[in-house]
């Protein structure tokens, strides 16, 4: 397929909260677990409309996940949600031996990943939220590029039986997606299908992929972008046939180089069909708080800073 950036942009959040409300109305099993955060990750809509399915568990993420893991126990399905730093870093002990290791079925939202988060601070920010629960056995890691992804992405959670963690944005993002789209678990979406090189994308990178794909186009360069909603379970056979295809791979997260995506693509394609691969994302540098703009630069995540590498990957591979 050939996707072009819709000129409407929506909030995951605003989408990911009317969705679970919707989940807690029609599945008497769903309840919403808040770490009081609940009018920035929008799950207050539960709260004001289906009070008795929603509970408040305060400033106490660790306890939240043990809270978590007991209803599911008992054959509840609880939708966790916090801020993705939270998520992966307070609470990761009880989430890996609590719900990991047993398997259990509940839901995680990690809210406000990666650098935009807002003006929240650098202790707000998630760049390694991926890398964290992708080492977790029977963990599924979810990264959804627009709104319709996010609510495409909920519905099939709300029937898959196991911990999945998805990873949800701040702000408005363009639409990429028709109603009709439809989500599979661990299959990658091309949505540019070009000859020269990839850009293996995922979660917020995947617009600003298709930005930069959309401008080397225009200098007659033709670029594949392969959006990858799912990191854990990868899909194996999409990155080796981008490898086969163009013979060169870029990456690009809002999220650390080390442990996310581009390790993910990285280990593929070592065992099954190395090419060069550059990827974009954070270097080995801290975080820090500022407007979006000027972050992306900063950290050469923007969309020029992907054109720029995906040039740079065609002098690999020539």
């Amino acid at each position: 397929m050939t996707s072009t950036l819709s000129a409407e942009k929506v909030s995951m959040r605003d989408v990911f909260g009317e969705t679970l409300l919707q989940l807690t109305l029609e599945d008497e099993t769903v309840y919403a677990l808040d770490g009081d955060l609940a009018n920035s990750t929008k799950v207050d809509v539960v709260a004001s409309k289906n009070s008795s399915k929603f509970l408040q568990m305060g400033i106490a993420e660790q306890n939240m996940m043990s809270v978590a893991a007991g209803l599911a126990s008992t054959g509840l399905q609880p939708w966790a949600t916090t801020f993705a730093a939270f998520l992966s870093k307070r609470a990761i002990d009880q989430i890996q031996v609590q719900i990991a290791q047993p398997n259990l079925n509940v839901k995680m939202i990690g809210a406000y990943s990666g650098l935009l988060t807002g003006l929240t601070g650098k202790s707000h920010q998630a760049l390694e939220d991926i890398a964290i629960f992708r080492t977790l056995a029977n963990m599924v890691v979810l990264a959804p590029a627009d709104g319709v992804e996010v609510k495409k992405m909920m519905e099939y959670a709300n029937k898959y039986e196991g911990p999945v963690y998805i990873r949800l944005a701040r702000d408005e993002y363009p639409i990429i997606f028709s109603e009709d789209y439809n989500f599979e678990l661990g299959k990658a979406v091309t949505l540019i299908d070009g000859n020269e090189m990839t850009i293996i994308s995922t979660g917020t990178q995947t617009s600003r992929s298709l930005e930069a794909a959309e401008q080397l186009a225009k200098e007659g360069i033709s670029v594949s972008v392969v959006h990858m909603p799912t990191i854990k379970p990868i899909d194996r056979e999409a990155i080796v046939q981008a490898a086969e295809k163009t013979g060169v791979i870029v990456t690009a997260e809002e999220h650390s180089i080390y442990g996310g995506l581009a390790s993910a693509v990285a280990e593929v394609l070592v065992e099954e069909h190395p090419v060069p691969m550059l990827r974009i994302g954070v270097n080995d540098r801290n975080s820090e708080s500022g407007p979006n703009e000027e972050m992306l630069d900063k950290y050469e995540l923007s969309t020029k800073h992907i054109v720029k590498r995906v040039k740079e990957a065609l002098k690999k591979k020539r």
